[in-house]
């Protein structure tokens, strides 16, 4: 019944460990570019595109572009801001001057050691 317990206990210890948000991870926001990511309707026959903050942040080991979800948001994170994010699947998640804020990872590419 004991070792019953104990290995039970352990098992949950090692799945609240495993759950626990991942660590931050350091990057630094190298650039921003409007890209076209739709386009809105005004009215029946005329269309207006839209354009979307598109940003490279770099790791010391990787180099990601995202892009922001809705084109409403219209602050912009100046490049070279040093940032902790952290990545939930295609989603990165850091915060800036007290703002958060959640991007779509467009692409990842590794970056060649020197």
């Amino acid at each position: 019944m004991k070792t019953r317990f104990t290995v039970m206990a352990v098992v949950v210890l090692c799945a609240s460990v495993c759950m626990a948000g991942e660590k931050p991870m350091p990057g630094t926001v190298i650039s921003m570019e409007a890209v076209d990511c739709g386009s809105k309707k005004e009215s029946k026959k005329k269309t207006t595109p839209m354009l979307c903050h598109q940003y490279v942040v770099r790791t010391s080991n990787s180099e990601y572009q995202i892009r922001q979800r809705k084109s409403e948001d219209e602050t912009i994170v100046p490049a070279n801001t040093a940032i902790e994010f952290t990545l939930d699947k295609n989603k990165m998640k850091f915060k800036w001057n007290g703002k958060k804020f959640e991007y779509i990872v467009v692409s990842t590419s590794a970056i060649q050691p020197k």
